[in-house]
């Protein structure tokens, strides 16, 4: 049943295709919390041009996201699913939000100071560096209630309830202060071939990245390949086991089964049994969300109508908080 809490999430559309990680971790999540909240969904295009993209992929990849989304049960009859860029009052309450955030506080946000680091400062953006600033106006712009959020983007809310609380106090209340949930340890997929490391886009192999639109071909080898250990026991044990705990938390992710039911079921048999129940279920939940995803990129006209309804949908909320911020900050009306 629907209350009437609001959530709001969104991914980037910084790949081709997005990945199990994406998919069990956000996409099944944000499955079932539609039919629980008012939900708005949004490919943040805004914060992929952080860093350098070519704009002819862009456009492509947000398009593949956004139908990815869909494909995946994102419903657009009953969530608010929309491209950032599309609602411009993203970048304005950023803008406005960012007179009252303090550099230091800014500047001290883990993700900035990692990618800094990695990237080096001539290669560092401004926008990088006001990122959390645009997610926080992204949240507040919904008047939202709930954020799911992994926990490297934990830290982002924290600051977005900080800035609401302050905007509150010095003009009015205004925002509603929003409630991180935080993704659980179920939830965390790694790579196949690495599985101490989250799985990721940015991965410096993709031979243990399972990509939602790769051919179940491919999809299956990975799956048999992947890395476990000498052992031969299927046991959930992240710290000895990552490579079996990571196939069971795939496998129990898209099957129900919990970790015991999981050992229970291989009691006695080898990795290659429980490899191949892996790769099944799988290849099962996977096709046909690559078979919708791709016959929404046939037709782009119809894919770009969709969008451009949701965004106006998600423009009308927007602009009602944004005109109640403009008037409590004091900026003149148009006349």
């Amino acid at each position: 049943m629907v209350t009437t809490e609001r959530l709001y999430s969104g991914m980037q559309p910084s790949a081709d295709s997005l990945q199990a990680g994406n998919y069990i971790g956000a996409l099944l999540p944000w499955r079932r919390m539609q039919a629980e909240y008012d939900a708005f969904f949004s490919v943040v295009d805004l914060h992929a041009i952080t860093v350098p993209q070519d704009p002819a992929e862009l456009r492509e990849k947000t398009r593949r996201t956004a139908a990815q989304y869909i494909a995946a049960g994102i419903e657009p009859s009953k969530s608010t699913l929309y491209v950032q860029s599309h609602v411009k009052a993203h970048t304005e309450l950023a803008w406005i939000l960012s007179t009252i955030t303090g550099f230091g506080e800014a500047g001290r946000m883990t993700q900035f100071k990692d990618k800094s680091q990695r990237f080096g400062e001539s290669a560092t953006s401004v926008g990088l560096f006001t990122y959390p600033v645009l997610m926080a106006a992204d949240i507040l712009l919904y008047q939202t209630d709930v954020v799911p959020v992994g926990d490297d983007q934990k830290q982002h809310v924290e600051l977005t309830r900080d800035l609401a609380e302050r905007f509150n106090a010095r003009f009015g209340k205004t925002f509603v202060v929003p409630k991180p949930v935080i993704a659980a340890e179920a939830a965390r997929i790694y790579d196949l071939q690495n599985p101490t490391s989250k799985m990721s886009k940015s991965a410096e192999s993709h031979a243990g990245v399972l990509w939602l639109l790769d051919d179940v071909s491919v999809t299956a080898k990975k799956i048999m390949r992947a890395v476990t250990d000498s052992d031969g026991v299927v046991r959930y044990d992240r710290e000895a086991k990552p490579g079996v705990a990571n196939l069971m938390t795939i496998y129990g992710a898209l099957t129900g089964s919990t970790h015991a039911a999981i050992e229970d079921e291989f009691a006695g048999r080898g990795y290659g049994d429980f490899k191949k129940a892996v790769r099944d279920a799988v290849v099962a939940e996977f096709e046909p969300v690559r078979a919708k995803a791709l016959e929404l990129l046939d037709d782009p006209a119809e894919l770009d109508r969709v969008l451009a309804v949701n965004a106006g949908k998600a423009e009308e909320v927007a602009e009602r908080t944004l005109t109640d911020v403009r008037d409590r900050i004091g900026l003149l009306r148009r006349g």
